[in-house]
């Protein structure tokens, strides 16, 4: 995944829009860097990393609480989604 992708700051809607626009680049321009390429495999993956989030920021000590998510969670999970097996 893009390193632009990854340090993306996701403030506001506009921003997540923006954030959207570059993850769909990403896999049009690097399909192999995506674990999950199909939808039904990528909607699996997001459930997957949707559930063990909090477990992620706990780990990366990151003061997240993943049941009170703002725009960055959401863009957090799509990132996830992407290599999340």
């Amino acid at each position: 995944m893009n390193d632009s992708i990854n340090n993306f700051k996701v403030i506001d809607r506009q921003t997540f829009m923006e954030f959207l626009e570059m993850l769909r680049k990403d896999f049009l321009d690097t399909p192999e860097s995506w674990e999950n390429k199909t939808l039904p495999d990528f909607l699996e993956a997001l459930t997957s990393y949707t559930e063990d989030s909090q477990s992620y920021y706990n780990n990366m000590k990151q003061d997240i609480n993943a049941d009170k998510p703002n725009w960055q969670t959401f863009a957090d999970l799509f990132k996830g989604a992407t290599i999340y097996e």
